[in-house]
């Protein structure tokens, strides 16, 4: 019986240094990230962009940070304290958990599941309730109206997200994360990925992710000329800074996820090359910078738009696409089978 407890206690103990470990190594990713973002912006409306702060204004994330943290924080009156609270909490835990699943080398993951995928949609379908929770406990019509927004465009777009990821299901035969990115390998480096057969569905898969993040140009529950901030207008220090930490968790877990799914993960895009965990943070950080693109170059959606295009064009898409590749996949053209195919094997 005492064996049976020290063999648990350190491996309970093991797993508990590698969720701090990715925790502090995210939050550190985020810091810079967030600095990296601003200087893109910045860069395309011609001006410096953080510079101040530190070498080169690299430590202007982590002032934000000390300035959310040591202010005051202030409750509306009226408002239901105990979800006011939970609501940020929810969001930053949320958001963190998704993380537990995401391999960034061969072996390289805190749970290798082999439901991986019905794992995220399940943490992602509930993130919604954080941005729902916190517009409805502040007792304010801003952020209730940008709550409502919120819940709508999320499933909305989830629902495309969903079946885009289908059809990579349907390719590869498997749920795990792991099994997806090893199914991509293959003598014809990035040519094996699933950008090529799913190419389509990529930018559906992109685009529907900046919906589901609430990034530019569809950020309408927080649409500073309409909602004065939507639902995070009475938020303030830490509640308003797990919010953000949240938000900017889920776009570089979108970003992950892409890289995954579409680009072959921790694999090497040249043959003869190592694989490993660069390849995976260089393709992550890439798609990142389109994000912040995005954001600096695309103008905002009206809502009605944003609600057409989810419904009206991603979804008969993605519906579409999902039937094509099952149909392909009968003749075995996706997948491993379809790297034999284009090799000529």
């Amino acid at each position: 019986m005492a064996e049976f407890f020290q063999t648990n206690t350190g491996i309970f103990l093991i797993i508990l240094a590698q969720v701090l470990l990715l925790v502090v190594l995210l939050l550190m990713s985020l810091a810079f990230l967030l600095y990296f973002d601003r200087k893109v912006w910045g860069a395309v409306q011609l001006r410096k962009g953080p510079n101040v702060v530190g070498p080169f204004g690299l430590l202007q994330s982590f002032a934000d940070f000390f300035k959310y943290a040591l202010k005051e924080i202030v409750v509306p009156a009226g408002a239901d304290k105990i979800v006011f609270f939970i609501a940020p909490m929810l969001s930053f835990v949320l958001a963190m958990m998704l993380w537990a699943v995401m391999p960034f080398n061969d072996g390289w993951v805190i749970a290798d599941v082999n439901v991986a995928i019905l794992y995220v949609f399940a943490i992602s379908s509930l993130e919604v309730y954080g941005v729902i929770m916190g517009g409805w406990a502040s007792n304010s019509k801003y952020p209730f109206l940008g709550s409502l927004r919120s819940a709508a465009q999320m499933i909305s777009y989830e629902v495309s997200i969903g079946l885009i990821i289908i059809g990579v299901i349907i390719s590869t035969g498997s749920l795990n994360l792991s099994d997806i990115v090893r199914a991509q390998d293959g003598g014809l480096g990035f040519l094996n990925w699933y950008w090529l057969p799913h190419l389509p569905m990529v930018v559906l898969f992109f685009i529907s992710a900046l919906a589901e993040t609430n990034r530019p140009p569809f950020d309408l529950p927080e649409a500073e000329s309409e909602l004065v901030a939507g639902y995070q207008v009475e938020y303030s220090s830490t509640p308003f800074l797990l919010f953000m930490i949240g938000e900017y968790a889920a776009i570089v877990f979108m970003c992950a996820i892409i890289s995954v799914l579409f680009f072959g993960g921790w694999l090497s895009p040249v043959p003869g090359l190592p694989d490993g965990i660069l390849w995976m943070v260089a393709k992550m950080f890439l798609i990142f910078f389109l994000f912040s693109m995005v954001k600096a170059i695309v103008p905002r959606y009206r809502y009605d738009q944003l609600m057409r295009l989810g419904w009206k064009v991603f979804l008969p898409f993605s519906l579409g696409w999902v039937v094509l590749v099952a149909f392909l996949a009968k003749f075995e053209l996706f997948g491993g089978a379809y790297a034999r195919w284009m090799i000529g094997g």
